[in-house]
């Protein structure tokens, strides 16, 4: 039993921040997120007789997080809410927001200009992916940020694997077609 819980604390250390980034991203509330996190592993850990290794292990959790964090959106029966402390996070390890990883750093050849342009389309993004609805944001998040395979996520999200494809692309179209007025309007010029 001891070494069952030391295993599964390896596990805790390995999967923590991706499982904090997945709930971010649901419940888009920092003050939350430690507590869906906590009580996903806490969930995991009951459940883990129940882990028959048909799926990858961190497919599983993703599923048991994804849940908890819809139970505890449904309690509260609120929307989710990014606030801004939540887009203001230090970008120095793996559980930065996708804005801080889509966000441009300025080199010696990069002009004011260029360096607003990259800012003001990686907000763009962002907000184009904040305002998909939850289903297509998980999809491509899983994908696009986490770079799970069409096959984890279906496992993930608890769906057909072309439910996922469908998914991804609808989202990846939406996003486009937001920012697609933006790219134009820079005329080719590099960003």
């Amino acid at each position: 039993m001891q070494g069952d819980k030391r295993a599964f604390e390896m596990l805790v250390i390995k999967y923590q921040r991706r499982v904090e980034r997945l709930v971010a991203r649901m419940v888009r509330d920092v003050d939350l997120v430690p507590d869906i996190t906590q009580e996903t592993f806490i969930r995991a850990y009951r459940a883990l007789a129940q882990f028959r290794g048909d799926a990858q292990f961190y497919t599983w959790l993703y599923r048991i997080a994804v849940n908890t964090a819809k139970k505890q959106l449904l309690s509260m029966k609120n929307d989710p809410v990014v606030l801004q402390s939540s887009l203001e996070r230090d970008g120095d390890d793996e559980t930065s927001t996708p804005d801080s990883a889509l966000s441009p750093s300025a080199t010696d050849s990069e002009t004011p200009e260029a360096v607003l342009a990259s800012k003001e389309i990686a907000r763009a993004v962002n907000e184009a992916v904040d305002a998909l609805p939850e289903e297509l944001r998980m999809a491509l998040t899983l994908r696009e940020m986490d770079g799970l395979s069409y096959e984890a996520i279906a496992q993930a999200l608890d769906c057909p694997i072309g439910t996922v494809r469908s998914r991804i692309f609808r989202a990846r179209e939406a996003v486009s077609n937001r920012i697609k007025p933006m790219l134009e309007r820079q005329g080719g010029k590099r960003w």
